[in-house]
C-alpha cells in the first residue's frame, strides 16, 4: 500500500517537474544560454517542490501503458515550452529595437554575442536584451512568470492536448506585438535617421568635395548616443508595460 502511494506521488511530482523544467529552460532570466543547464534544472526542482502541493491533485492517474505515459510526458513538455517561449517571444521586442537603432546610428558593424538570444547581433541589441532581463527582475516581473507556471494548469490541464490553433494564434499575437513595440521603441531613431540622411544628401550637393564619410559618421554616432541617453528610460518603461500587460492577459485567461 505504501509503495503504491509513493509510486503515485513520485509520478505526479515528475509530471510537474517536466512542465516546469521545460518552461525554465527557455524562460527569460531563468533559461539564458549563459546559465549552465544543471543550474536551470536545479532551480526547476526547487520550484517544483514549492508548487507540487498545489498542482499534484490536478495530475491524472498514472497510465498503464508506456505509450500513454510517453504522450503525457510529451504533452507536459510542449506546454512547458509554450509557457517559457511566451516570455522569450516578448523579449524579441528589445532585440528588434536594438538592431534597428544600431543600423540607424552606424553602430551595426559592432557585433556582439547576445547572451539572452544565444546568437551574434548588434551591440545595441545585446545591451537592450540584457538590460530588459535585469529590469524584469528588478521590478519583480519574474514573479508573474512564475505565477503563469502555476496558472498554466488551469489554462492547459494535464492530460489534455492543447489546441494548436489557439497556440498558433497566441504566438502570432506575441510576434506581431513584440515587433510593433520594438519599432515603437526605435521610432525616434528612425525619424532621426531619415532626417539625418536627407541633410547629408543636401550637404553633399552643396559641398561635393567634402569627405562625407569621415565627417558624418562621428556626428551620427555622437547624436545617436545622445538620443539614446535621452529616451532609454522611457523606452524601457514602454517595454516593461508591454511585458506586464501581456503577462496579466495570460494570467486572466488562466
Amino acid at each position: 500500500m505504501l509503495g503504491e502511494i509513493l509510486s503515485v506521488e513520485i509520478f505526479a511530482f515528475m509530471m510537474v517537474f517536466v512542465r516546469l523544467g521545460a518552461a525554465l529552460m527557455v524562460m527569460p532570466g531563468f533559461g539564458e544560454p549563459s546559465i549552465p543547464a544543471r543550474y536551470r534544472l536545479s532551480m526547476a526542482l526547487f520550484i517544483t517542490l514549492a508548487l507540487s502541493p498545489l498542482v499534484v491533485p490536478l495530475i491524472p492517474a498514472q497510465p498503464d501503458s508506456g505509450l500513454e505515459i510517453f504522450l503525457l510526458v510529451g504533452g507536459e513538455t510542449v506546454i512547458g515550452l509554450v509557457i517559457g517561449a511566451t516570455g522569450r517571444l516578448m523579449m524579441t521586442a528589445l532585440h528588434t529595437a536594438g538592431t534597428v537603432i544600431a543600423f540607424q546610428s552606424s553602430l551595426g558593424f559592432a557585433q556582439l554575442v547576445d547572451p539572452t538570444q544565444g546568437i551574434q547581433g548588434a551591440m545595441v541589441a545585446s545591451f537592450f536584451s540584457v538590460l530588459g532581463v535585469v529590469l524584469i527582475f528588478a521590478t519583480d516581473l519574474h514573479q508573474m512568470m512564475l505565477r503563469a507556471l502555476y496558472d498554466s494548469y488551469a489554462l492547459f490541464p494535464p492530460g489534455r492536448v492543447p489546441d494548436t490553433g489557439d497556440l498558433a494564434t497566441m504566438a502570432q499575437g506575441l510576434l506581431s506585438g513584440s515587433f510593433r513595440v520594438g519599432m515603437q521603441i526605435a521610432a525616434p531613431f528612425i525619424v532621426y535617421g531619415i532626417t539625418f540622411y536627407i541633410g547629408v544628401g543636401l550637404l553633399t550637393r552643396l559641398m561635393p568635395r567634402l569627405p562625407i564619410f569621415f565627417v558624418i559618421m562621428p556626428l551620427q554616432i555622437t547624436a545617436s548616443l545622445i538620443i539614446l541617453a535621452i529616451v532609454l528610460s522611457s523606452s524601457m518603461i514602454w517595454f516593461l508595460n508591454y511585458f506586464e500587460g501581456r503577462m496579466v492577459a495570460l494570467l486572466m485567461v488562466g
